[in-house]
């Protein structure tokens, strides 16, 4: 982690792609499996999964000193988006938001 933080300021944009990517799907991937399972409070669950997820991008934002740039978009397009999408794809019964 020290070697990583020590040498963040040499990446460029390419080298940030996948690690967001890792975080949207992964999210994406989550929240649909438990939109998928879940009895009920569908909506809840999946939007859960993200808020678990958001809390430890938080947590690798704080201890790694990305750029601003890729904090930003990974924290506001990564988590909580990304999670009610997996739920929408899941095609849960109660589409409703309540």
């Amino acid at each position: 982690m020290e070697g990583l933080a020590a040498s963040i300021h040499l990446l460029e944009f390419k080298h940030f792609i996948f690690p967001f990517l890792a975080h949207a799907l992964g999210t994406l991937v989550g929240a649909f499996i438990i939109s998928k399972i879940a009895a009920s409070h569908h909506i809840k669950l999946a939007l859960l999964v993200g808020a678990f997820f958001l809390l430890g991008g938080i947590q690798m934002a704080l201890s790694l000193n990305a750029p601003l740039w890729f904090e930003i978009v990974d924290l506001a397009l990564a988590y909580i988006p990304m999670a009610f999408l997996g739920w929408k794809i899941a095609g849960s019964p109660s589409h409703q938001i309540s």
